[in-house]
């Protein structure tokens, strides 16, 4: 997951200036923008495939090859001030473990706050 440190807080067209500067520039990296859910990036196919989930100025990195995952987080930091928050573990109030056999994705937090 990588998270942008930038300026553009408080501006009423922030949200539209930093959305088309990522669109933009993730389409000069060689993206394709999702038909059907504009947020989501693809990149290569089969084992080299990459997707980007953007949520306001955090992206969501998966792919089949760590070394890819790895070159797109230093393209981004040449293009963007960024910081690598590692593997994901909370997002959006859900809880994720990733283990070799799979990643679990829950919400038991969630559900203790509300009880």
């Amino acid at each position: 997951m990588l998270h942008l440190i930038k300026a553009l807080y408080g501006l009423r067209q922030a949200p539209r200036a930093w959305y088309s500067k990522l669109d933009a520039s993730l389409i000069k990296l060689g993206f394709i923008r999702s038909t059907s859910e504009h947020v989501v990036y693809l990149r290569g196919a089969g084992a080299r495939r990459l997707i980007v989930g953007v949520h306001v100025d955090n992206l969501v990195i998966t792919g089949g090859s760590s070394h890819d995952i790895s070159a797109f987080k230093e393209e981004m930091k040449a293009t963007f001030k960024m910081s690598d928050l590692g593997m994901l573990r909370y997002y959006l109030g859900l809880e994720v473990t990733q283990m070799e056999n799979g990643i679990t994705v829950s919400q038991s937090a969630y559900a203790a706050k509300i009880l």
